[in-house]
């Protein structure tokens, strides 16, 4: 029996990166997924058939995932869809870097609603769900900077923290009606973004990590999948952090 058979998963902003990665890892171990980003473009609809090559259900969403009514909306669609939902992971997120001396309102707001807001809309909408059912597991994508902090990213290390703290706090709130709730915290991982960094960028960071090389997406999906999975049913209010010692 595959690890996640017969669960739903979802996980927001999920048409490329570590979002994708994630769900293609937990549809080879089994779980049915729905996933969402803003809209279902072309790279949602090649991951949709990633996914259902697979041989599973999935279906991609479109849903702005700062907006709470959205985030209900679809959450509602995704139950009428699938039935139940055992797994979210909170993915969706954006960056909008600068010193906080020049650092405008909007810049902050963005990253906040983006980032720490979706992930309360999408917790507040599948908490009723979960708690119905007796079980689930909920997942934040934190990062190494929420933990450590790192200049000319206080708005990204803040969203980041926040989404350390929702999640220490729905372990607290909801373990007794057997939701976990854990964060992810990757440091210095490849994605498309990270890719287009210069190389002497990306080689200052690897002298920085012990490991001496940056993450893949499905190094952090393996940790994300271990989460889901009833491997870790005695884990909650936890923050693993996945970045090659670089933090230790």
């Amino acid at each position: 029996m595959k690890l996640l058979e017969g669960k739903v998963a979802v996980v927001t902003g999920a048409a490329r990166g570590i979002g994708k990665a994630v769900a293609l890892c937990f549809t080879q171990n089994g779980a049915d997924v729905a996933f969402t980003d803003l809209a279902v473009d072309d790279n949602a609809k090649a991951t949709e058939q990633e996914l259902l090559a697979c041989g599973v259900r999935a279906k991609a969403y479109a849903s702005n995932a700062a907006d709470f009514q959205q985030t209900h909306d679809v959450v509602a669609a995704i139950m009428q869809d699938f039935g139940r939902i055992d797994i979210l992971v909170n993915n969706a997120g954006i960056t909008r870097d600068g010193l906080m001396l020049k650092m405008d309102e909007k810049q902050w707001d963005m990253v906040i609603n983006v980032n720490l807001k979706s992930a309360f809309n999408f917790v507040h909408a599948v908490t009723p769900i979960m708690m119905r059912q007796r079980g689930g597991s909920i997942i934040n994508m934190s990062s190494v900077v929420g933990v450590h902090g790192n200049a000319s990213q206080a708005n990204y290390s803040a969203s980041k923290a926040g989404m350390i703290g929702l999640a220490k706090s729905i372990a607290q709130e909801l373990g007794s009606r057997g939701v976990r709730a854990n964060a992810i915290a990757p440091g210095f991982i490849m994605t498309e973004m990270t890719a287009q960094l210069p190389d002497a960028v990306k080689e200052d960071w690897n002298k920085k990590i012990p490991l001496r090389r940056g993450g893949s997406p499905e190094e952090v999906a393996k940790v994300a999948l271990f989460l889901a999975s009833d491997l870790s049913s005695y884990v909650s209010g936890q923050v693993i952090q996945v970045d090659g010692a670089m933090n230790t």
